[in-house]
């Protein structure tokens, strides 16, 4: 095991390394047209730690003999790959979406600013702040698929990547206002006891400060690009009656109470899927094809994970409270922040304190890289279609979300505990 755990970090390296080379792969499919299909397939940001999670299992086999390997398998929790896929394919279909534009539409009405930086303004703080409750997968699903085609396909590059990385970031931090939306939060909350009133007093009005200090700025940083967009007065989702947008309510309320659960909320999902099949007129075509990339690329990520114990342990553990803070954020770029902050629950007294600075900054790395936080990639998948070339480049999402990570730094490390 401890061979196999040196070859399971140096697939998990070469991962990362295929995650940070997306863009040039997108890039040689331009520009050698007779290859494009493997190229757009080593491109696409969510097959990579899924398929470099296959060559793992086939290492294992191969070494530890077939039982061993399923026995890995079998003792990883694959419930929030499964989550993130039935949250993220509901929140998504007409019903939800057309309560959701009209709640933002109606926001943005009562702001004293012209309709785009009104509009802009309300998806950018509301939507991820709701992701507290409704929780960070689907927030990220309605933000994305409302900013899709009324900001970032008519947004300039610098502003696509200002608004991308502050998006992931918003939606990272926006989750923590209750104990129960965020990945990373649910991974320790009931082993650190963070309930509703810790998360909000302590944590959450924090967040909430942070997301709307750097929507601010980058509204009126941006507010000349903001002002040319035509966002419609009227909301684009329209004729689905309202018994139906309740039901499907009810639907993505059932997935949330049953998150820690997969068989409740699977059973749940294919109910809805029976609906939506049902009644088709009522439906835009559902984006399954997203949510399984999106959930083999969490899964990929669950499989690899596991074997990186050895090293990110020993590693956080050696970091004083105040360090732990800094060190999370930069292992958060390079890690999923839920895998991080389950590390850390496995190891008996740690202080108040640092457990509080490990939270806020595996908080507060999330919208760093695309692998930061899980709901990224589903955002990303949405979204990567307006980019050039139809590629995010990792730099550039990097460089968006430098200044909201630096605000979200100065509100938790700042503000009193």
């Amino acid at each position: 095991m401890e061979t196999m755990q040196v070859v399971a970090s140096v697939l998990f390296a070469l991962a990362l390394l295929h995650t940070f080379s997306t863009k040039f792969f997108e890039h040689l499919a331009h520009c050698h047209p007779h290859h494009a299909g493997v190229f757009h397939l080593l491109a696409e940001v969510e097959i990579v730690f899924g398929v470099w999670a296959m060559v793992l299992v086939v290492f294992m086999i191969s070494m530890l003999g077939k039982h061993d390997a399923m026995a890995y398998l079998d003792g990883q929790n694959f419930t929030e790959p499964l989550f993130v896929f039935a949250i993220m394919v509901v929140a998504a279909s007409k019903p939800v979406l057309q309560a959701a534009s009209w709640c933002v539409l109606a926001v943005t009405r009562w702001i004293p600013l012209p309709r785009p930086l009104a509009f802009f303004l309300t998806c950018m703080t509301l939507v991820p702040i709701l992701g507290s409750f409704i929780t960070e997968p689907a927030a990220m699903t309605l933000a994305a698929l409302l900013l899709k085609d009324t900001v970032f396909a008519q947004a300039p590059r610098r502003l696509q990547y200002a608004a991308l990385g502050t998006l992931f970031v918003n939606i990272s931090i926006g989750g923590t206002l209750t104990p129960f939306a965020a990945p990373p939060v649910l991974m320790v909350a009931s082993k650190w006891g963070l309930d509703m009133e810790y998360m909000l007093t302590h944590i959450g009005w924090k967040a909430a400060l942070a997301v709307f200090i750097s929507t601010t700025i980058m509204t009126i940083a941006f507010a000349p690009d903001i002002k040319r967009m035509k966002i419609a007065s009227q909301s684009p989702y329209t004729g689905v009656p309202f018994w139906m947008v309740l039901l499907h309510l009810l639907f993505m309320v059932g997935i949330v109470v049953f998150s820690h659960h997969p068989a409740a909320f699977m059973g749940i999902f294919l109910l809805f899927m029976g609906v939506a099949t049902a009644y088709p007129t009522f439906q835009n075509p559902l984006i399954l094809r997203e949510g399984l990339l999106v959930a083999f690329f969490l899964g990929g990520l669950v499989v690899l994970g596991g074997m990186q114990q050895w090293w990110l342990q020993p590693l956080l553990m050696g970091m004083s409270a105040d360090s732990v803070y800094f060190g999370a954020i930069a292992l958060t770029a390079v890690t999923d922040n839920a895998a991080l902050t389950y590390l850390a629950s496995l190891v008996e007294g740690l202080s108040p304190e640092f457990q509080y600075a490990l939270l806020t900054g595996a908080v507060t790395g999330g919208g760093l890289t695309i692998i930061a936080n899980a709901p990224n990639p589903a955002g990303a998948s949405i979204l990567k279609s307006t980019f050039h070339e139809g590629a995010i480049s990792p730099i550039g999402l990097l460089a968006g979300a430098a200044l909201p990570t630096l605000i979200a730094m100065l509100c938790f490390r700042l503000l009193p505990f």
